[in-house]
């Protein structure tokens, strides 16, 4: 049995805040503890209260930082951790130009086992504990990406993409062998340790309409598997596929034919929507995912959290690196914050927060395991310390209350702000290789 006390500021929330004043949403202790043993959070409470029952269990003390429950990036490519900040494209272009090339280098065992040490080492040191990523159409990435994930006991989901015309003979696979091959790693990994699969049908463009009818089979024979797509992420790519499918009354309609819209649907992008849409996606209970920093570099289009919160709609926020710029989920909630300013909008740092704990593990349905620092929770915990660079520390100087610092590390953070990670209570940040130096010339 492995035992661990932490010490330090803590923040946890147990509802959406409905604004600034709203303290019932969450639990703030100036000096708090959790009790950790074997990957789950036993207790959570001021620490003299946690350390009087916790006896010599030994303690780590990371007082004047901040611990929450660690990030969830709700969409991720994991194929693309080398293309990210590749230069001027839009969305069909620049997946003809990058990403598609660089996703035939998955079909080799070694590449992909290399770039998910590569994968999990960003997502760690950026504080991010769990995500849901694509992988590419090669069985051989997914098996990479969950091998990974089970190495290091983390809660992941993924599945390999599905995708049989419109991309290169290289990346294309065919309606029954996506199917065998999706069968075959949800037998292998589904439910396996902290592993989840997710049925992955690229994007209506990509899939024809039999292998849009497997994906439907999929669904119906695992419906505790999760499902994610892409949706009108960019106007040419609308075009595209209400050509590639006339009979459909619009982009989302296309997914809705083959039932797999429900609550473990996740749409990501979701930005030029029709009002149809929003109500299927009002009554299916789909979950729009917002992936800001990517929608701003693609020029994609500002997405519209407010409307859609306002129909009862749950939105995911979510990296989508390699397009989205940054791994980092505070930077994510930062171009976040500027979007829904530019709409009129306001997101307050608690609710930002709370967004990319609690509420992205809502979204997934994990509310009861993730997201939290709640009794009972997996233990895996983000220990934030906004005072990291020079300038984030003379900002702090004139800090006065918590929502002030949560927007400053939401504003200025980036992987510096992350003090520690622990991962099933295991501290996991400086556990992988670090980083070279680079080297000075004699």
């Amino acid at each position: 049995m492995t035992q661990r006390l932490l010490r330090g500021r803590l923040l946890t929330f147990h509802r959406e805040p409905q604004n600034g004043e709203d303290t019932d949403a969450y639990t703030y202790l100036e000096d708090g503890a959790l009790l950790i043993r074997d990957g789950i959070i036993q207790d959570t409470g001021p620490f003299p209260t946690i350390s009087a029952k916790a006896g010599d269990v030994p303690v780590t003390d990371h007082r004047p930082h901040l611990m929450m429950a660690g990030f969830i990036d709700t969409h991720i490519h994991f194929p693309q951790v080398q293309v990210i900040a590749s230069w001027g494209a839009q969305l069909l272009d620049w997946l003809n130009t990058y990403t598609f090339p660089e996703e035939t280098r998955f079909a080799s065992d070694g590449h992909s086992a290399t770039m998910a040490r590569a994968f999990y080492d960003q997502l760690i040191a950026h504080g991010t504990t769990t995500a849901v990523a694509y992988c590419s159409v090669h069985k051989t990435s997914a098996d990479a990406f969950f091998t990974e994930a089970t190495r290091r006991n983390m809660r992941m989901l993924g599945g390999k993409v599905l995708m049989d015309r419109n991309a290169p003979e290289a990346l294309q696979d065919t309606p029954q062998t996506g199917y065998d091959d999706t069968k075959a790693l949800i037998a292998d990994w589904h439910g396996k340790g902290r592993n989840g699969y997710v049925i992955t049908p690229r994007f209506a463009i990509t899939s024809t309409p039999d292998q849009m009818a497997m994906a439907q089979a999929l669904a119906q024979e695992h419906p505790d598997c999760h499902i994610q797509t892409h949706l009108s992420e960019n106007k040419d790519e609308i075009t595209f596929t209400k050509q590639l499918y006339p009979q459909a009354r619009d982009y989302l309609d296309v997914y809705q034919s083959y039932g797999l819209l429900g609550r473990r649907t996740l749409l990501g992008h979701s930005i030029h929507l029709e009002p149809r849409e929003i109500d299927a996606l009002a009554e299916t209970g789909a979950h729009p995912v917002f992936c800001p920093t990517s929608n701003l570099f693609l020029g994609s289009g500002l997405f519209d959290h407010a409307g859609l919160s306002a129909r009862g709609i749950a939105n995911g926020i979510a990296t989508d690196v390699g397009a989205g710029t940054s791994y980092s989920m505070l930077q994510t909630l930062n171009e976040g914050y500027k979007i829904l300013q530019l709409q009129g909008a306001v997101l307050h740092p608690l609710q930002a927060f709370h967004w990319a704990t609690r509420g992205n593990a809502c979204v997934l349905g994990l509310e009861d395991k993730i997201g939290t620092l709640a009794q009972g929770s997996e233990a895996d915990v983000v220990v934030l310390n906004a005072r990291s660079t020079p300038a984030m520390a003379l900002r702090m100087d004139r800090v006065e209350n918590l929502a002030q610092e949560l927007f400053v590390l939401q504003m200025m953070g980036d992987d510096r702000a992350i003090e520690e990670v622990y991962v099933s209570g295991t501290p996991s940040k400086f556990a992988g290789p670090q980083p070279e130096r680079a080297k000075v010339p004699a």
